[in-house]
C-alpha cells in the first residue's frame, strides 16, 4: 500500500500522522493545513524533507482510512517507520493539528487515543503533551 511511498521514512510518517489527525473529523481545515505546513518548515526534523512526497502520503492515508482498521494499520505502519525517540514527537504533532482549529472533535479524540495506545505511550506523558498543545494554541 506504501507503493507512492516505498519505504516510509520517518519524516513521512510523522507528516502521515498529522493528515489523519487532520481528517480525523472528516475534513482538513484551513488552520490544520497552517499547522502541519508550519511545523514542516520549522521543525529540525524536517530538515531537507521533500514536500513532493506529501502528495504520495495523503493518498495512503486515504487508503488506510477507506479499509476496515485501516487506522490501526496505519498506525503500525508508522510506528514500524519511526525510531523510538520519535514516537513522543508523533503524539505531539498529532495533538497540535487537532488543537489548531481551537477546538478537538470527538473523532480527534479517539484517534489521539488510539495513537497514543499504538505508540505505548505512557498516559502521564501523553497528557503532558496535550497539555502543551493546548498551552500553545490559546487564544486572547
Amino acid at each position: 500500500m506504501t507503493d507512492s511511498i516505498s519505504p516510509m521514512s520517518p519524516q513521512d510518517a510523522l507528516i502521515a500522522v498529522t493528515i489523519v489527525t487532520a481528517f480525523a473529523d472528516d475534513r482538513m481545515s484551513e488552520k490544520e493545513y497552517r499547522e502541519i505546513m508550519g511545523t514542516i518548515n520549522l521543525l529540525p526534523v524536517f530538515v531537507n524533507y521533500d514536500l513532493d512526497r506529501m502528495s504520495g502520503i495523503i493518498d495512503v492515508v486515504q487508503a488506510f482510512l477507506d479499509e476496515e482498521d485501516g487506522l490501526d494499520s496505519l498506525i503500525g505502519l508508522v510506528k514500524s517507520a519511526l525510531p523510538d525517540h520519535l514516537y513522543e514527537t508523533a503524539y505531539a504533532l498529532a495533538c497540535d493539528v487537532a488543537a489548531a482549529d481551537g477546538s478537538v472533535a470527538l473523532g480527534e479524540m479517539r484517534l489521539l487515543e488510539d495513537l497514543r495506545q499504538g505508540l505505548d505511550l505512557a498516559r502521564l506523558n501523553a497528557a503532558a503533551i496535550e497539555r502543551g498543545s493546548r498551552a500553545r494554541h490559546m487564544r486572547v
